[in-house]
């Protein structure tokens, strides 16, 4: 199924120039109509880290070492999912008119969509590298095994992408989803490790780093980056699996719903 779906899309080799493009206007267009323009996909994860910064280290104290970075990390993944996830919901409605009327096939408006989420998150892995090793500078040194941080990104990408084709082929039958997926979104928030330490997330909630389809993947986020480990192999491992099970399903409903879009729609 994934590969017939592959050999189709790069069948055109103007496919990932027009992905690129899009997705860099679709980036830009979120900014167009304020005043500093691009400078907000800087400014606001700088204002987000001084609000992290005042808030859990001077007013409420935490006990964790760096904490405005060890929270910030963990933001900037679990955003990038909710941006990715959420947005998409109702894709194929909203942006209809790209399948209908060109020769874009629906997975490429999906891809589009998320590569430029991934250009707002390197604006804000940038800020944060530049946070922990600047302004809040960390016990451990960002080392090489920071490179692991591209595969855990991808991790994310494949399953941001194998959610959005379920909730957004889910929705042409019923469009309650978006409003569940935003109470489960909230839950996946809490019963992850982005406030809490390892430790006392794997106490209070035993096997939720591999309940919880993200949290696995910010574990070893800080790994890489923050301490300078390698990831958990066995999580590792198994988010990987886990991301390309989501996805399987979301291109299998998307072969069997999609093409019901724009009758339905």
């Amino acid at each position: 199924m994934i590969t017939t779906v592959y050999k189709d899309w790069i069948r055109q080799s103007n496919k990932l120039e027009r992905l690129f493009l899009l997705a860099k206007i679709e980036f830009k267009l979120r900014y167009y109509e304020n005043r500093l323009g691009l400078f907000w996909a800087v400014i606001k994860p700088l204002m987000d880290l001084a609000i992290y910064y005042i808030v859990f280290k001077t007013i409420m104290k935490q006990g964790v070492d760096n904490y405005a970075s060890f929270l910030f990390i963990g933001l900037i993944f679990y955003n990038f999912f909710l941006e990715s996830t959420s947005g998409t919901v109702s894709i194929l409605n909203t942006k209809k008119y790209l399948y209908e009327y060109s020769n874009m096939n629906k997975l490429e408006i999906y891809i589009s969509t998320l590569l430029s989420n991934s250009i707002g998150f390197l604006f804000n892995l940038t800020v944060f590298t530049f946070f922990y090793l600047v302004i809040e500078p960390g016990d451990n040194i960002i080392t090489w095994k920071a490179v692991f941080i591209v595969p855990l990104f991808f991790n994310m990408f494949i399953l941001a992408l194998g959610f959005s084709l379920i909730l957004s082929n889910v929705y042409i039958i019923a469009k309650d989803i978006s409003q569940i997926w935003m109470v489960f979104t909230t839950l996946f928030f809490f019963v992850s490790p982005i406030f809490y330490r390892l430790q006392t997330f794997r106490e209070s909630v035993p096997g939720a780093d591999y309940i919880n389809p993200f949290a696995g993947i910010i574990i070893n986020a800080r790994k890489v980056i923050m301490e300078g480990v390698y990831p958990e192999w066995e999580l590792f491992y198994f988010d990987f699996g886990y991301a390309f099970l989501v996805l399987m399903l979301g291109l299998i409903l998307l072969n069997k719903l999609g093409a019901k879009a724009s009758e339905k729609l």
